[in-house]
């Protein structure tokens, strides 16, 4: 397709319909759609939107025409929908895209007979072919399965008028350069403080079973300069995040390399943050040294390490290199300038509870700023379907399709990894408690962190934990409770320790009124420390204002051990003073004297 064929055609009653996990995120795809049907709309709602509000959002704007979204964490309520619209807007062309109907569709055809048209694959093309079909029967959604007389649409299935399906064929856009850049101007505002998703490429250069990415060949860029220019238009519009969709950055160095050089050339005072998922062993010296002179907060990888067991690891057709990931890992952290998220999943080949306890172990060992645990999902089109039977695996028939039982781990376990997986994610990946959790692993569990973990989790079922919610003031309260427990930890250091943690996370607003604070007892020391010139010896530039500024920004606080010295499971026993600061993007303590 050339790019004059993207013009302006002016088209009414279009309406694309996007269902998001969450109000942070935005659609990628209705946008693109919208571009290619100048005149079209778009409509973004959630999965947490009441079923008859987000019917009564769409008929408020009486589409002629109605696209979907469909993706496997809106699939069951685009399906809920989908039973509503003909009583709702009988006359609504409904059109269905996205990787959760690009397969299996006569089957979908079949469920839902208010369905029109599925576009299969990538939609930018064979959407604007629909369109011109449907507007010579003129929107008429009785007249919509004459369009199959003109012969199949590559990437569109649909009714022909005998009842029969057109499947067609899945397809990708053969020149991705030729896909309009997503984003207008007058939608910025609205939607600067929310993820953005951008891709500068399409494919993967691997072909890992569990993914989308192993069902198409080969990679696609788009041109350098169209990037930079499109980069711009965030930067330009104080983006807060712009989180790139391409499947392995790191790709093609001739096309990554200069994209980050362009973003470390940003003046200092842009704050958009730009999210990227790549393979990290593949990082060479002139990558790191530009990772390296990143402003903070710049930039942030996403790593999938999945596991560290080989054979399972060769089971679904995945190749990582150990040693180049775990030394990468650790030298990116030493940066201080970049939050790095590792992933590893539940539940792949092979890999029962001792496996993923090495995992588990291998990729905590690195400390990295979120360690997300997922869960094996079974996506239709993703060759995994292939070892359903080798490993004899059992998973949910509806979305999001996850893992049930494999021959390496029963249900049970699956159960209790969900739980597991909660309490990691409340604690670890929250950021909190991580100091008080280090010193146990160290001193109690000799370094098993998934051990530590494990023991916490069984604690926290048996106490019935994992079905009630929690306030994070009530978090530091359930761990010391655990590990007076379980451990027989003196609770004058858990009370150090805990401290410590609450003043380290959520910038230190958190402060439970069951720990020992020194806020009144050491007034008579630190007052006069604040009226004096001495902070301006740990916070230079430091100008008192008044006490509500003081105690705002900065805390002063009294430990009986060197807490600091917890992650190395050593309690040293001796009075530290540390002056908290929190006017930072972390906070950061240091010792003082008063």
């Amino acid at each position: 397709m050339k790019n004059g064929e993207w013009k302006e055609r002016g088209q009414e009653g279009i309406l694309w319909l996007a269902i998001n996990a969450k109000y942070s995120h935005t659609s990628l795809a209705v946008r693109y759609l919208r571009k290619c049907v100048p005149g079209s709309e778009i409509l973004e709602l959630t999965i947490n939107h009441q079923l008859l509000a987000a019917l009564g959002e769409i008929y408020e704007r009486r589409p002629r025409v109605l696209g979907i979204a469909c993706y496997i964490w809106n699939i069951e309520m685009v399906k809920d929908l989908l039973r509503l619209l003909p009583a709702a807007l009988p006359d609504t062309i409904i059109v269905c895209g996205g990787p959760e109907v690009s397969y299996d569709t006569a089957a979908f055809f079949r469920e839902f007979p208010m369905v029109d048209f599925v576009v299969r694959g990538e939609g930018e093309e064979a959407v604007v072919q629909l369109i011109e079909r449907l507007r010579a029967v003129k929107l008429d959604k009785a007249r919509a399965a004459e369009v199959s007389r003109l012969g199949s649409l590559p990437g569109v299935a649909m009714r022909r008028e005998d009842g029969s399906i057109d499947e067609s064929t899945a397809v990708t856009v053969a020149d991705f350069s030729q896909v309009p850049f997503a984003y207008r101007e007058a939608e910025m505002e609205p939607i600067k403080e929310r993820i953005l998703y951008y891709e500068t490429s399409r494919g993967c250069p691997f072909s890992c079973a569990y993914c989308l990415s192993c069902a198409t060949a080969g990679v696609r860029f788009l041109p350098l300069a169209r990037v930079f220019g499109e980069l711009d238009f965030f930067v330009r519009h104080d983006v807060r995040q712009v989180k790139f969709v391409d499947r392995t950055f790191n790709a093609k160095k001739s096309h990554f390399l200069p994209i980050l050089q362009y973003i470390l050339a940003l003046p200092q005072t842009v704050r958009t943050n730009f999210h990227f998922e790549v393979a990290i062993d593949y990082l060479d010296e002139d990558v790191l040294e530009t990772l390296a002179q990143m402003p903070r907060g710049r930039v942030q990888l996403e790593i999938g390490i999945q596991s560290t067991n080989e054979k399972t690891l060769q089971a679904v057709s995945r190749c990582n290199h150990w040693e180049q990931i775990a030394a990468h890992i650790r030298r990116i952290l030493s940066f201080h300038n970049m939050h790095l998220h590792v992933d590893l999943i539940i539940g792949l080949p092979g890999e029962g509870m001792d496996s993923f306890a090495r995992s588990f172990n291998d990729v905590y060992e690195l400390h990295a700023d979120m360690l997300q645990l997922g869960f094996l999902k079974f996506l239709k089109g993703a060759s995994m379907m292939q070892l359903v039977e080798p490993y004899r695996y059992a998973y949910m028939a509806m979305a999001p399709y996850e893992v049930l039982r494999s021959d390496a781990l029963t249900y049970g376990e699956i159960r209790w990894f969900h739980s597991f997986e909660d309490v990691f994610e409340t604690y670890y990946n929250a950021g909190r408690c991580r100091h008080t959790a280090d010193f146990l692993i160290k001193s109690q569990e000799h370094g098993d962190a998934f051990a530590f973990w494990k023991r916490f989790t069984d604690w926290w079922e048996n106490h019935g934990y994992h079905k009630v919610g929690h306030a994070t003031k009530d978090l530091y309260g359930l761990l010391r409770d655990f590990a007076g427990d379980a451990y027989g930890t003196a609770a004058v250091l858990l009370d150090n320790l805990l401290r410590f943690d609450a003043l380290m996370a959520d910038g230190g607003r958190i402060r439970p009124v069951y720990l020992d604070w020194d806020m009144e007892k050491h007034q008579d020391k630190t007052a006069p420390f604040w009226r004096s010139e001495r902070p301006r010896a740990y916070l230079p530039g430091f100008v008192f204002e008044n006490w509500r500024a003081v105690r705002g920004r900065y805390h002063i606080e009294f430990f009986a051990c060197d807490v600091r010295k917890a992650a190395e499971g050593i309690a040293e026993p001796r009075e530290t003073v540390l002056l908290f600061d929190f006017t930072g993007p972390d906070v950061t303590c240091q010792e003082i004297v008063l």
